[in-house]
């Protein structure tokens, strides 16, 4: 088998569909014996330094009621997430959901801004 690059892998990645990923993702847990839950709840605890006097660099974008204008929301995660429409509007079905992680303050913000535009309701954490 030939080994792939970083940068070969990474392309591949991207252009896996979110199921495919989930699965990809599913299955590495499986094969290492690992969770990437995991990671995240480490980062969290992490980020308590915020509290101690640090500047909070990245938030989590998430959509907590859709409001009125379902159509245009749906519109405006598939835009900021790259999802397709089906992804996008299940994501927004599910509501109270993150859409985007990590995202730098000015991302999240414009995130944050687009949605309300249309009427949903967006919170930063």
């Amino acid at each position: 088998m030939a080994k792939m690059t970083t940068e070969e892998f990474i392309a591949a990645i991207k252009e896996l569909s979110v199921l495919e990923l989930n699965d990809l993702v599913k299955a590495c847990e499986e094969e290492f014996g690992v969770s990437a839950a995991a990671g995240v709840v480490v980062a969290a605890a992490g980020g308590d330094g915020a509290a101690a006097g640090e500047e909070k660099t990245e938030f989590d974008v998430e959509l907590t009621e859709v409001g009125p204008n379902k159509v245009k929301v749906i519109k405006v995660v598939r835009e900021a997430t790259g999802l397709g429409l089906k992804e996008a509007k299940d994501l927004v079905d599910g509501a109270p959901k993150i859409l985007k992680e990590a995202a730098d303050k000015a991302t999240a913000d414009d995130i944050k801004a687009k949605l309300e535009a249309e009427g949903a309701k967006v919170t930063l954490k």
